[in-house]
């Protein structure tokens, strides 16, 4: 299993960090596995926001470059999302998964910016 945390209620500007952390059958895979964080936002399709490959290189949507960082920790099993200067429309509900071959989907966590 793949579990987000990490989120919570913020006001515009502030920061928030996420952990995915693997388990059960993926544990012993993650290492060689590409991930991703990915958001949800109420009637909206799920978007990948961030990702980061076995070699470390990460990729961004757009509309998060320069604010978000990803990161992973393959001694720990766990992937990481720096988010700063959060803005209301980065509200969502937030999940990480394998970039390809999808693990199902987790529960997330929920992220909620007031303005």
């Amino acid at each position: 299993q793949l579990q987000a945390s990490g989120g919570g209620l913020v006001q515009s500007g502030w920061s928030l960090r996420l952990s995915c952390a693997a388990s059960g059958t993926i544990f012993s895979v993650f290492s060689s596995k590409d991930m991703g964080w990915y958001r949800q936002a109420p009637g909206k399709q799920r978007e990948l926001v961030a990702s980061i490959i076995t070699d470390g290189n990460t990729n961004y949507a757009s509309s998060v470059k320069g604010r978000f960082t990803i990161s992973r920790d393959n001694s720990r099993k766990r992937v990481y999302l720096q988010m700063n200067s959060l803005k209301p429309e980065d509200t969502a509900t937030y999940y990480c998964n394998f970039l390809t071959d999808a693990r199902p989907w987790g529960q997330g966590t929920l992220v909620t910016v007031s303005s």
